[in-house]
């Protein structure tokens, strides 16, 4: 009986295994194969270079720059996000006219693609007839060039990327802050506990783990960031803006350096999983304690 049910159970599993493997276990492994190697597309050729590749990335001015841009996008736009996230959420807990007609145009960019968003903000972003640098110039301020300059360049991609997921930092948050049973928060307010000090001493310690569950889910997200630089900027204006998944496409499938690729791309897969691992260890001290 326990084998047959083994056995029923293995069929039904198996649909979903191969499709993990296929999707995913088997691109793992030919990264992980073409990291250490050499390949020329041309004559379908490979040759074991052990970390020769990977000896070359750390020499590379550009793999260097495509790092510190991730890194800087990516603390930059989660931690805006979960914050602003934050903020929308303390407000929508409390019921006030018009709320069930803002939660939809609070959540509404979320719902668009992303060549859609990514579209709309260039066009904002346009020197001359962008509405950003409209209001700048009606307010007596200088016009920017936000997407050619390379010390804004990046920080305005972050702020479309903040204006397009916040929302989705603010209903995690949203649902943790909904969660909290009400009579903590009056016994809070009979102890003396009111206003900042309920919110810090009570109420941030019970959304501890949909805070860092937000940040971990923005955080990769930003980390692999690729489809609006690639729409925006394309990288530039230099590599101000260009990122490891940038820098990945560029080398697999502008320059035809397989082997290069593919030890960035095991790098970007090291780090996400060191900072998945890191959020998880965070989040399960937060709930022993």
């Amino acid at each position: 009986m326990l084998f047959e049910n083994r056995k029923q159970l293995g069929l039904l599993l198996a649909p979903a295994l191969v499709i993990l493997g296929l999707l995913t276990v088997y691109p793992i492994l030919s990264v992980i194969y073409n990291a250490f190697g050499e390949v020329d597309y041309a004559n379908q050729t490979y040759q074991f270079v052990g970390i020769a590749n990977f000896t070359e990335l750390l020499e590379d001015f550009f793999f260097i720059s495509a790092i510190k841009n991730t890194f800087v996008f990516t603390l930059v736009a989660s931690i805006a996000q979960v914050l602003l996230g934050l903020y929308l959420a303390l407000l929508f807990q409390r019921q006030f006219p018009g709320r069930k007609f803002a939660l939809p145009v609070i959540i509404y960019p979320m719902m668009l693609s992303t060549l859609v968003c990514s579209s709309i903000w260039r066009s904002w972003y346009h020197y001359d007839f962008g509405l950003l640098n409209n209001v700048l110039v009606g307010i007596g301020l200088p016009a920017q060039e936000w997407l050619f300059d390379p010390n804004l360049a990046l920080y305005a991609i972050a702020l479309v990327d903040t204006w397009q997921w916040t929302p989705m930092a603010f209903l995690i948050i949203l649902a943790g802050l909904q969660s909290i049973p009400k009579d903590i928060g009056e016994a809070a307010m009979v102890d003396g506990a009111k206003g900042w000090r309920n919110f810090v001493y009570i109420t941030l310690p019970l959304v501890q783990k949909q805070l860092m569950l937000a940040l971990l889910l923005r955080s990769i997200d930003t980390f692999k960031l690729f489809d609006k630089v690639y729409v925006m900027t394309g990288g530039g204006p230099g590599n101000a803006t260009e990122t490891l998944s940038m820098f990945v496409y560029k080398y697999g499938f502008r320059f035809f350096n397989l082997g290069m690729a593919s030890a960035a791309a095991l790098v970007m897969l090291a780090i996400s999983l060191a900072m998945t691992l890191f959020y998880a260890r965070k989040a399960l001290q937060g709930g022993k304690a």
